[in-house]
């Protein structure tokens, strides 16, 4: 009886109640808000969003709006379900947890969307947790968007300014744990909209190459820019260990030979990693894409692999076998943007 208790539904009016109390009391607030009251109104949705998810119905929320909870929602839906069928005692209002969720997650754009918020990557984190857990991952395409330019407030001499940002910096990137969570939520959801919205705002942006490239590129090409000058030192001190030829021309032969070497080994290793595909399952680059495309959009590849495994068949043997009109528009989609769905030559038995 005790188990049973622990699961009742909270009182829906009262969740959505400080939600909304919540909102306007941030909203009402003048001035620039710091990101600690940003982040107390959105803990606020997120608290909100904790206490309503284990009694979100998957089945209902879909078929309302073509949203669902996210994987941890369901289990925890599947766990209130089981015990809502043994106790007569229990039932769920379903079109009022419909209700408070749409208060919740509008409640949350509405605060993350004011003019006056400046958009930190905690600021969003937090955003992302409280949609996935809601399973609305809808405007999040939108909110990522915002996140890399929305004009930034600033106060001068008692009044408030706007300041345009620039969405290229490599800083506006979106960082990689968020991108997975937004993306396993409208997975989740089975919003197609939204899980192609969601990998174009985070893997398909200038601000996320720029980072890639930072992250990733910087560090070998300076190894690239440095290794003549170390080349030319190790043949130098190579050509003191014979007699045959002038210590001069023996220099010259030892870096050619060893600069070749380097860039030979380096190219054939380069065209290895971008010409694997082991690691692709569903989605491959089209014959003719760059070699420096592949690389640079590899995890928007990947995000558009996940999204055709999770809209299409788990049996590998009923690979090809989909239809519909979501089908035909992400095949269509993918070949817009140099990818190929199910191609025939790598296929399972194909080859």
């Amino acid at each position: 009886m005790t188990g049973t208790s622990s699961k009742e539904l909270p009182d829906l009016s009262k969740v959505a109640g400080v939600v909304l109390q919540s909102k306007k009391r941030f909203i009402s607030t003048d001035g620039i808000p710091t990101p600690q009251l940003v982040i107390a109104a959105l803990k606020t949705c997120q608290g909100a969003a904790n206490a309503i998810q284990p009694y979100l119905s998957k089945s209902e929320i879909r078929s309302a709006s073509a949203l669902a909870a996210s994987t941890a929602s369901s289990l925890l839906s599947l766990d209130s379900n089981s015990i809502a069928s043994n106790s007569s005692s229990t039932s769920i209002p379903s079109i009022s947890v419909k209700d408070t969720v749409d208060t919740i997650s509008e409640s949350a754009y509405e605060i993350i969307a004011h003019p006056t918020v400046s958009i930190g990557p905690q600021v969003l984190d937090l955003y992302v947790n409280i949609q996935a857990r809601l399973g609305r991952p809808e405007t999040l395409p939108h909110v990522f968007e915002l996140y890399a330019s929305k004009p930034k407030p600033k106060a001068v001499e008692g009044s408030i300014s706007y300041v345009e940002q620039n969405p290229n910096r490599a800083d506006k990137a979106i960082e990689a744990g968020v991108a997975e969570t937004a993306l396993g939520a409208a997975i989740d959801a089975k919003n197609l909209d939204a899980a192609i919205g969601i990998v174009e705002a985070c893997y398909a942006t200038q601000a996320f190459y720029r980072q890639k490239l930072l992250r990733k590129a910087l560090l070998p090409a300076s190894a690239v820019s440095a290794a003549p000058f170390g080349v030319y030192a190790l043949a130098s001190n190579l050509s003191a260990f014979q007699n045959t030829m002038e210590p001069v021309t023996a220099t010259k032969f030892a870096f050619a030979a060893i600069l070749a070497y380097l860039g030979f080994t380096a190219t054939i290793g380069m065209v290895a990693k971008t010409t694997a595909n082991d690691h692709m399952r569903r989605v491959t680059w089209a014959p003719g894409i760059p070699l420096h495309q592949r690389w640079l959009r590899e995890e928007e590849r990947a995000g558009m692999d996940d999204i055709a495994c999770a809209w299409g068949y788990r049996e590998k043997w009923r690979h090809g076998e989909e239809g519909g009109i979501e089908w035909e528009s992400l095949k269509e989609y993918l070949g817009l943007k140099g990818m190929m769905l199910d191609r025939v030559e790598l296929m399972e038995g194909m080859s």
